[in-house]
């Protein structure tokens, strides 16, 4: 029994201080703190600046002479989407208006897509808010028409670095023209296939 009784009291006293060193000072204000992280996994040739993925364009003042009548624009402003870690890899895609490839057997081949809430009288072009009579239209580098909800002309990115410049252009609509800030909201999505 005595042996028994000597047995528990070392187990005890052995247990016993990691048990009070396991209880640490969390709730102690300034000893501890926590770090998040995350991330996503993907299987593509080229990773999306950070950025790139949240931008803000001015258009700055926009001349109300420019828009006199419908369809008249003002001056384009660019903006770029940069691209990183882009690797050498054979890619093909197919233009959605024409159904011709775009393909090379090193360079990565990408589209983008934009959503926004389009205008009522240009459906193709995004609304603003904050005044009337005024609509953006987005074109790729070439000034090829980029149609919101569609993917653009398939382009090109170098390795391994590479950027895609679009531009943003103010359109007069038939509504009438008001004067005020305005501001609109789009997002892109990347496909790569």
């Amino acid at each position: 029994m005595k042996r028994t009784h000597l047995y528990c009291t070392v187990v005890l006293c052995t247990i016993l201080p990691s048990i009070v060193l396991a209880i640490d000072s969390w709730e102690v204000e300034g000893l501890h703190g926590q770090i998040r992280v995350n991330g996503q996994l993907t299987e593509a040739p080229c990773t999306l600046d950070m950025a790139s993925k949240w931008q803000e364009v001015s258009l700055g003042d926009v001349p109300a002479y420019r828009l006199r009548k419908p369809g008249d624009q003002a001056e384009p402003v660019p903006f770029t989407l940069l691209f990183r870690n882009c690797i050498r890899t054979q890619s093909v895609i197919y233009d959605q208006r024409t159904d011709t490839p775009t393909w090379d057997a090193m360079q990565p081949v990408a589209t983008v897509s934009f959503v926004a809430q389009a205008d009522n009288y240009y459906p193709q072009m995004l609304a603003v808010k904050g005044v009337t009579g005024l609509a953006l239209k987005v074109t790729d580098k070439q000034r090829n028409d980029i149609r919101l909800g569609a993917r653009g002309k398939p382009q090109f990115l170098e390795y391994p670095q590479g950027t895609l410049t679009y531009y943003v252009t103010p359109v007069r609509t038939p509504e009438k023209l008001s004067e005020g800030q305005f501001r609109a909201v789009m997002d892109f999505r990347v496909n790569y296939d």
